[in-house]
């Protein structure tokens, strides 16, 4: 019987982890439009990662609220593998404006700073 719980919590396990795992989606602005919004949730402890291209020296801005002020993001350069300044892990940053150091793919990863934290993200690069 003891082998037979161990299983069931073993299974259920995986399966809690497979469920919670978040998003990843790719940013796509509309055709002439330079900015998108997004809204959704993550589950404590979770990330959901949003995938934008960008060229360097162009302005990325991002800002994100939540209704119970627990959304927060950080921003990583996938070419560098390195943070940008003032979004960096740590930071709980809730908004940033900044210069972007070089042209590839930027990983905006969101997360809650306690419990579960429902969210809009507001993206853009000009």
């Amino acid at each position: 019987m003891k082998k037979l719980i161990l299983v069931f919590i073993v299974l259920f396990g995986v399966t809690t982890l497979v469920i919670a795992d978040g998003i990843t989606k790719r940013v796509k602005f509309q055709k002439g439009q330079s900015a998108a919004t997004f809204e959704g949730g993550v589950i404590r402890g979770d990330r959901d990662i949003y995938l934008l291209k960008a060229s360097k020296n162009q302005t990325m801005t991002v800002t994100i609220t939540s209704v119970e002020d627990n959304a927060v993001f950080q921003i990583k350069d996938t070419k560098t593998g390195k943070f940008l300044k003032g979004a960096a892990d740590g930071d709980d940053a809730t908004s940033f404006m900044g210069t972007l150091p070089s042209s590839g793919d930027y990983k905006i990863i969101v997360g809650g700073t306690r419990g579960n934290a429902s969210y809009t993200l507001n993206v853009g690069v000009e």
